[in-house]
């Protein structure tokens, strides 16, 4: 178990701010190890490092406890009993995907408030009154991602998915939604680079757009076959792909649904966007920005509502739109149901390694 946290300066200088209580504890969980995890990670931890260094929480420290649940439902259920088993612990951000949501959703329900990042799973909406999220679901998601490829003038998809929960929810919206027609529906497992048989097969079926329902390690390995086959259609995916930029050459042009982009000209976008870079030296993309929006909302909770478990989460489930969080992702506030009330999610494409909305997509 790792422990991070950053005393006021005044802390540092004179020995304490005249404030002798006990810090206020929340943890973290997600799979610390995948790209997306490792940004997220690093979202929660630099709103952490800030509202330390503005004086904590009514002058008290935040302490950051953080686990890695490895993307597993068994590990991500044994995570939430130790959090839920910690009495200092008032809430907690997380967790990051789908499968780990639900089994752990099970563990905190009526014990301790959970604030889910990039979970998008339908089967979280109404799992238990202590679970929120800030992404809408995958079904909401794959309608956007569906409507917006009608849209601009595509008749023939090819939907390519990973066999998970987060990959099946995504892609069944999306062939739900679709006005044209499906030529092709294939499921994959996660973590598979190995698609040049499903490219070439794409080939001889002449889809005019290809739906990828996987998270980057899968899509950036699509895009590359894609270009070595030169098959010359448009690629779309979901959340899962905000990381695809990485590979600059492979991801130019594709569209991805994501709940944000550093590209977003608001103040505060610009502002989190600076601080990001200043201490990762990188552009955060929608895992960070979600895990930042998590950490703050939960710590406003918590400094409106007290350190007490059931009080934080009385305070979420109430939040109305004239008391609702300004975030970096847009507004938040929750249905009755714990989803997002005014979800964000906009249709970008890639140019030179950034996320640009696009012409057209969007909600």
């Amino acid at each position: 178990m790792r422990y991070r946290t950053i005393l006021p300066l005044c802390a540092l200088l004179l020995g304490g701010c005249g404030d002798s209580t006990r810090p206020v504890t929340i943890a973290a969980a997600g799979p610390w190890t995948e790209s997306f995890g490792a940004l997220t990670k690093q979202g929660v931890e630099l709103a952490v490092d800030e509202i330390n260094d503005a004086g904590g929480i009514d002058g008290r420290r935040l302490l950051l406890i953080e686990r890695d649940d490895q993307g597993s439902g068994a590990r991500a259920a044994a995570v939430a009993q130790e959090f839920v088993a910690n009495h200092d612990i008032v809430g907690v951000v997380g967790h990051v995907t789908s499968g780990a949501m639900v089994a752990a959703a099970k563990v905190y329900d009526g014990q301790l408030a959970a604030v889910a990042t990039s979970a998008t799973s339908p089967d979280l909406t109404g799992i238990s009154p202590w679970v929120f999220r800030i992404i809408s679901s995958d079904s909401t998601n794959g309608e956007v991602i569906a409507r917006f490829a009608s849209a601009v003038g595509h008749r023939r998809a090819a939907i390519l998915y990973e066999n998970d929960a987060y990959g099946r929810g995504l892609a069944d919206a999306f062939r739900r939604s679709f006005a044209g027609d499906v030529v092709s529906m294939d499921p994959i497992s996660g973590g598979t680079t190995d698609l040049e048989p499903y490219i070439a097969y794409y080939k001889t079926r002449h889809p005019d757009i290809v739906f990828v329902a996987g998270v980057d390690v899968t899509g950036i390995a699509t895009l590359r076959e894609a270009h070595r086959q030169h098959l010359n259609v448009d690629f779309i995916g979901g959340d899962g792909w905000s990381t695809i930029t990485a590979d600059t050459v492979a991801s130019e042009g594709a569209y991805v649904g994501t709940p944000f982009t550093a590209e977003d000209p608001r103040p505060e976008v610009r502002r989190f966007v600076a601080a990001f870079r200043k201490k990762y030296g990188i552009v955060p993309d929608a895992n960070a920005a979600l895990g930042y929006d998590a950490t703050r909302l939960l710590a406003r909770a918590i400094g409106e509502a007290g350190d007490d478990r059931a009080r934080v989460r009385r305070y979420l489930a109430s939040l109305t739109e004239r008391t609702e969080y300004a975030g970096v992702t847009g507004p938040i506030r929750f249905l009755p149901t714990g989803d997002p009330a005014r979800p964000a999610f906009h249709i970008t494409r890639v140019h030179r390694g950034a996320l640009l909305i696009a012409d057209g997509g969007g909600r």
